[in-house]
């Protein structure tokens, strides 16, 4: 093992971390994929590197790709089971850490969107749009020409794009969850679908290996009114730096809900309600 390679794993190791985060949509997977390069480092004669930085992040990426592959030819993970693992934070409290998973503010029903994409397309577009890796090193971790690996981030950025640009801020966010949450307690049908967008896409994660979902204001609505726990208790969080709530029923983590505002109203809403998947989540839990 070469000390740079050593310095520079330990340098980039949140970046690391982060990258891995984005292409596999997994904390733990990631922090995996992360042991799994630090142990290729030890297997690494010392002049065997000679660019230390490129060869963490290919190795990174060969790991993550494998990762992925694997997962679907395993079907463990197949899409539509689970949300991606959140990124839970309280509001105006992020550690250096966390800032660098939550770059670029990749909020959870983008990383929803990057789940569903093919791996080879999900590695070019994190590679590249998020982590300027240049096309040329792209192409030779995934087995493919420069053009077509460039192909592969267009059309996984197209369907990126398609996905809803959240509300930039945090107070405007804040301010329309909170009146979903108001209206809910009061089963103020009318005042909820005020605050939906009228295509509004409800996820729920509920650990049973099925994603449920469904889509219009009147159904998310009617959801909203139905699940609203008279003993439920809101602690105000934010997940992948977007507002969210944590739902408490008699002290218990009942549920966390993510969502994405956009124009002034909801436009996704993601409930993970997978208890042992919330307890990881929660920062000093």
């Amino acid at each position: 093992m070469t000390d740079s390679l050593t310095r520079e794993l330990e340098q980039s190791r949140a970046r690391l971390r982060a990258m891995a985060y984005r292409m596999l949509g997994s904390v733990s997977e990631a922090d995996d994929a992360l042991q799994e390069v630090w142990l290729r480092t030890r297997r690494t004669p010392e002049d065997a590197v000679r660019n230390p930085g490129g060869w963490l992040t290919t190795a990174l990426a060969h790991t993550c790709l494998d990762l992925l592959r694997s997962r679907g030819a395993r079907h463990e993970v197949p899409v539509g089971v689970r949300l991606p693992d959140p990124i839970v934070t309280a509001d105006g409290q992020t550690t250096p850490e966390t800032q660098a998973l939550l770059a670029d503010s990749i909020g959870l029903a983008l990383q929803v969107v990057l789940d569903r994409l093919d791996p080879a397309e999900r590695v070019a577009f994190v590679l590249h749009d998020s982590f300027a890796v240049p096309f040329g090193e792209i192409a030779a971790i995934l087995d493919r020409s420069p053009e077509a690996t460039r192909q592969l981030a267009s059309r996984a950025r197209r369907r990126v794009r398609a996905a809803p640009a959240p509300e930039a801020n945090p107070d405007e966010q804040r301010r329309v969850v909170d009146a979903f949450f108001a209206a809910a307690r009061r089963g103020d049908i009318p005042a909820l679908v005020r605050v939906l967008a009228p295509d509004v896409v409800l996820r729920g994660d509920l650990g049973t290996g099925k994603l449920w979902e469904t889509s219009g204001s009147d159904d998310a609505a009617a959801q909203a009114v139905r699940f609203a726990h008279p003993r439920a208790v809101l602690r105000p969080v934010l997940v992948n730096g977007a507002a969210g709530a944590l739902v408490t029923v008699d002290g218990q983590a009942a549920s966390l809900m993510a969502f994405t505002v956009a124009g002034g109203r909801i436009v996704e809403i993601d409930v993970l309600a997978d208890h042992p998947r919330i307890s990881a989540a929660l920062p000093g839990e």
